[in-house]
């Protein structure tokens, strides 16, 4: 099958309400179908239809996925919620067929209803999906009055986000329970996070929710430079106002993959991520690759791919990088050579060095290869008796370059 197919896989979005939500169009393509795909929630609007071959989520997506693939070339049409686009099964199906090959007719999204019953500016709106997703992908959405409107998997999604709330100082924050949009039955229901934890509420399956959150004056920065307490570690952290630094010579932008090598607790791949982009924490030590976890998941990156094992053994099987930061073992050997060829054309990597053969490494690495050596050199303010004085960490070399595009 090449890329100029034509469409035989028609993906339709509806609404809580059914058919009725659909045009002549969509209707018309439902009717041709020699196949139907559907979710359990949307089996039902099939009443009264001609027999077809209907396929059921239900049964497994990778079986399901099977089936539909032997089908291609025939008329498939698959039912969604919503907007099949925008964390739908049409961006998920996308990664196995080209988009010549799909006829997508959206629905408005659950965004776009509940922004406009709840009056938001859409585009001044976070706009996530907790839906089969961990809770504390909210985290790194977690800023002082702002908005969020976020997928749930069910109605016990609003307790757990109500929870991580107040843990995370937010308490006082609204949460607005949009339920069956479009149907029926819709019911919008405005809480606090207080009023969820502490009443016995009922919420329905099918909602959206809306979080605004309250003002606090202790919130986590999206840019680079988180303080150092907020990761758990052993003292294998680049520290931060290095690890600011740091991020900068990398240069994160959205969806850009970053191996992190020698991760220590992780702190570069998360805050990499924080930033939008996606990262590989590459780290032989059990239990600093554990530390790595705790801290992704509590800092709001929780799908951080963690890989344990040495470095260049490990990174044999890794998607290609756009970005490489080598935070400890740029003197050992084949290391360099390996994230070298792995990295994409135009990929940037950073090594940083500690020690005078660290430092004779990245000195010759940069003579070959040119690219911009930095040397920093940190003092803190810390107690002396009942004065204060200056306190210098180890300097720290850095050496940053930017690969040539073929």
């Amino acid at each position: 099958m090449t890329e100029d197919a034509e469409p035989w896989l028609t993906i339709v979005g509806i609404g809580d309400n059914g058919l009725s939500s659909l045009s002549p169009e969509a209707l018309s393509l439902i009717w041709q179908a020699e196949t139907i795909v559907v979710s359990e929630r949307l089996d039902t609007v099939l009443t009264g239809m001609p027999p077809k071959t209907v396929l059921n989520w239900a049964e497994g997506y990778r079986d399901v996925l099977d089936q539909i693939t032997a089908l291609r070339g025939t008329p498939v049409t698959i039912l969604a919620t919503g907007d099949p686009m925008h964390f739908g099964i049409g961006s998920t199906l996308r990664r196995s067929f080209f988009a010549s090959e799909m006829r997508v007719l959206p629905s408005p999204s659950a965004f776009s209803l509940a922004a406009a019953r709840l009056g938001w500016a859409i585009q001044e709106v976070d706009q996530i999906s907790l839906h089969g997703r961990p809770i504390e992908t909210l985290v790194a959405h977690l800023q002082p009055a702002a908005r969020i409107i976020a997928l749930t998997s069910d109605g016990s999604t609003i307790r757990s986000v109500a929870r991580l709330l107040t843990e995370r100082g937010y308490s006082g924050s609204h949460l607005h329970i949009l339920e069956h949009m479009g149907g029926e039955a819709e019911r919008l229901v405005q809480l606090t996070v207080e009023d969820v934890l502490e009443g016995e509420h009922a919420f329905a399956d099918f909602n959206t929710l809306g979080i605004h959150l309250v003002r606090t004056p202790e919130f986590m920065s999206l840019l680079p430079g988180l303080p150092d307490d907020a990761f758990e570690h052993d003292g294998q952290l680049t520290k931060r106002e290095v690890r600011a630094v740091t991020l900068a010579h990398l240069m994160p932008y959205r969806h850009a993959q970053l191996w992190d090598v020698g991760a220590g607790c992780g702190s570069i791949a998360i805050e990499w991520m924080r930033a939008g982009g996606r990262a590989v924490a590459i780290e032989q030590k059990a239990e600093r690759a554990e530390m790595i976890r705790n801290n992704a998941a509590r800092l709001g990156v929780p799908s951080l791919q963690v890989v344990e094992g040495d470095a260049p053994d490990a990174l044999a099987d890794l998607k290609s990088p756009d970005a490489i930061f080598i935070g400890g073992g740029i003197t050992a050997e084949g290391l360099f050579d390996a994230c070298w060829e792995a990295l994409k054309p135009g990929g940037r990597l950073v090594a940083s060095a500690v020690t005078l053969e660290g430092e004779m490494t990245l000195g010759a690495l940069q003579a070959q290869h040119g690219g911009e050596l930095v040397r920093m050199s940190v003092s803190r303010a810390e107690a002396v008796g009942r004065f204060a004085a200056f306190k210098p960490m180890m300097p720290v070399t850095l050496w940053s370059v930017q690969k040539e595009w073929e």
